[in-house]
């Protein structure tokens, strides 16, 4: 299922991001442009900014200063309407799902239509025969249409986790976040998880954003790297050259030691 992209460019553009935190900076002076299509991994130790960054783009938090561009919208000046508008074109994955546990699965995706609807109406079920149609075909691609009627709170954490990812497709979204979408699940749930991210990059042509604490896994799904330390971006480049010189730099420590801790959060 195709989404339409904005009529200038889709390309994502942040320049001199700043967010504090007190006195602690979680992201400093940070710039990066991706551009449409791209699947991003953005590693780095706990405390770099990687979720903040995530957060900023998404408009969950506010920048203190700096601009975060999405072709031609200038994603920071969005308020009001607009900005609940332009935020349901970057559709956030976390870590815990974030679903609704009493629900069924299918209301569940439904909510990704909540910009629209608003809370109430959508919690109340008010959705178009036609957006029901849509989550079904959406939860079928990605092997879910036989649990579309079951609570979301009895399904495994994998299911739930691609559960989360059609309700972000039922967005429409030009961008996807997702900030650490594996780190709870095992092996193969995991597997599972980023398949179905890469396919939605692949298939659907959407920009990828993802916080990934295995190296492993990035080099394996992702297009090009992002490396965090203390806030700021220190190393951008593919995963072929992300060497063990850059892994040090970015987490001081060596992969080998990243691996023995069981990666970093």
């Amino acid at each position: 299922m195709p989404h339409p992209a904005p009529a200038s460019s889709a390309n994502l553009r942040i320049s001199g991001l700043v967010r504090r935190f007190g006195p602690v900076v979680a992201v400093d002076a940070f710039d990066l442009a991706v551009p449409a299509g791209q699947f991003v991994g953005i590693v780095g130790r706990s405390g770099a900014g990687k979720s903040t960054l995530l957060r900023l783009i998404n408009r969950l938090i506010e920048p203190d200063s700096g601009s975060i561009r999405y072709g031609a919208i200038d994603v920071t000046a969005l308020r009001g309407k607009d900005l609940r508008q332009g935020g349901a074109r970057a559709a956030m994955i976390f870590q815990q799902f974030n679903l609704i546990p009493r629900l069924d699965v299918l209301t569940n995706v439904l909510t990704g239509r909540l910009q629209r609807h608003g809370t109430m109406s959508a919690l109340l079920g008010r959705f178009s025969a036609g957006e029901r149609t849509e989550a079904l075909v959406i939860l079928e691609r990605f092997g879910l249409l036989d649990v579309a009627l079951q609570r979301a709170g009895t399904l495994s954490g994998g299911q739930q986790q691609r559960v989360a990812i059609c309700r972000a497709l039922l967005q429409e979204p030009w961008l996807v976040l997702a900030d650490e979408p594996i780190a709870s699940l095992d092996p193969h749930n995991a597997r599972v998880v980023m398949q179905a991210l890469k396919r939605i990059n692949h298939e659907d042509g959407l920009t990828v954003l993802a916080n990934l604490h295995h190296l492993d896994v990035v080099r394996a799904y992702c297009d090009r790297v992002i490396g965090m330390r203390d806030g700021r971006l220190i190393f951008d480049g593919t995963p072929v050259d992300l060497t063990a010189d850059h892994v040090f730099a970015i987490y001081g420590v060596t992969e080998e030691e990243l691996v023995t801790d069981g990666g970093t959060s």
